[in-house]
């Protein structure tokens, strides 16, 4: 249902007469917004927490741009998606909108967002995974407001009492979970999701460790490419955690991680930032919390999330809007927001000042955004990632054998292709 959903929504963005009067993405990059401070009423949708809290940061915006009125509407995230298509292919959108990162290949390419002013950002200003993650067909559509990155959690009491340290290697990895098992007391050494929506956010950051992708450029897509043997090893890899009962096999419930990890039952798990408030909130303390960057084979690449804030194609404020934007942007705006939020910012330099630079868990994130991916930038990306949900879960089932499902995979989507 999700994935017809999806094919409805990329046909109604291909077919609502996104392009008229308008030319390439490359040529209107070029259409600048005016000078000076912005004026008139602001229209943005964020979701989730962004939504209540950012109403607070527009007030510091507002000051700096007193003719101007910042009006921001919570969006629940569940719905987002399909009220953004929405509101695109009815021409009724808002100026600004708060945009998952998968998603932006399917509104960009379906022609529902404005390309980013020349001269308005510098690429060089973000960590290159978020940057990557607002570019389609060579032309930035979005900022890249607040990222994460996936790194490894562990218990530093149960690894010293296993005697092993962080694992830097695939066959460390191995190693580690098995010890903090076995020597460390813990039932399962770590946990990697086996099953459910978003199973292939585990299993990408291993894909591209061993040297493979989704697609076969990156920068310029023209096919999916799974059936490659670095998709098969990476599945194998994963498989043999679950065969030798290093990982659960089957999905934790939301809030399992966190009291199992807090009671020495699971060893470590990887997860974006948020989790470190939240396994301090089921009492692990600092003493107990290891962070470490993702185990390399090739590389040691992780994946890369987060949102981005676009503007709309039919923007009524499409200048205020990008100052907006842009102001968001600011080291200075991103350092504040993230002390709001708990956000990690896409920006380089907001990394250098505040309570960013003092916390010795979030330098580990910082490093990881040095090698981090998002996946690719093309319309029909939500769709195929389900697929690739439901093979892996046969891989991991013993249902089906690796070889098996990169190519149920590469089939299926290359019957879907890349869309718009």
């Amino acid at each position: 249902t999700i994935g017809a959903l999806l094919l409805v929504a990329v046909l109604a963005l291909a077919g609502c007469g996104r392009d008229e009067g308008g030319g390439d993405g490359a040529a209107e990059q070029s259409q600048s917004i005016a000078e000076g401070p912005a004026t008139g009423e602001i229209t943005v949708w964020a979701m989730g927490t962004e939504g209540e809290l950012l109403p607070k940061l527009a007030e510091a915006f507002q000051k700096d741009n007193p003719d101007a009125t910042v009006k921001v509407t919570a969006v629940p995230w569940d719905g987002a998606h399909d009220k953004i298509a929405t509101a695109i292919a009815g021409r009724q959108t808002p100026d600004v909108s708060l945009i998952g990162t998968t998603w932006m290949g399917e509104f960009a390419g379906g022609g529902g967002l404005d390309p980013v002013p020349a001269n308005l950002l510098e690429a060089g200003d973000f960590f290159e995974g978020p940057w990557s993650s607002v570019v389609v067909d060579g032309t930035p559509y979005a900022l890249p407001w607040y990222t994460e990155t996936r790194v490894l959690y562990y218990r530093k009491d149960l690894a010293a009492k296993a005697g092993v340290q962080a694992p830097t290697t695939w066959d460390e990895l191995k190693t580690f979970a098995k010890a903090l098992q076995t020597q460390g007391g813990a039932k399962y050494g770590i946990y990697l999701q086996p099953a459910d929506p978003g199973t292939w956010q585990t299993l990408a950051p291993f894909v591209w460790q061993a040297g493979g992708n989704m697609v076969n450029d990156p920068a310029n897509p023209t096919e999916y490419t799974f059936d490659t043997e670095q998709w098969r090893q990476a599945l194998e890899f994963q498989k043999t955690f679950y065969d030798e009962k290093l990982s659960q096999a089957t999905p934790l419930q939301p809030g399992e991680i966190e009291s199992k990890f807090a009671k020495g039952e699971l060893g470590s798990f990887f997860s974006g930032p948020w989790h470190v408030g939240l396994v301090k909130d089921q009492g692990v303390t600092d003493d107990q919390l290891g962070l470490a960057v993702m185990p390399k084979d090739q590389t040691g690449t992780s994946f890369v999330g987060g949102g981005n804030l676009a503007v709309f194609k039919d923007a009524k404020n499409r200048d205020g809007a990008w100052k907006f934007v842009q102001w968001l942007s600011r080291p200075e705006v991103q350092q504040r927001w993230y002390d709001t939020s708990k956000d990690l910012p896409a920006a380089k330099a907001a990394w250098e000042g505040g309570s960013l630079a003092s916390d010795p868990n979030l330098e580990v994130f910082s490093q990881q955004l040095q090698d981090a991916k998002a996946p690719p930038a093309v319309a029909t990306w939500e769709q195929v990632a389900s697929i690739v949900d439901g093979e892996a879960e046969k891989v991991f089932k013993g249902v089906s054998s690796p070889e098996e499902a990169t190519k149920a995979i590469q089939s299926q989507a290359a019957s879907i292709g890349l869309g718009a």
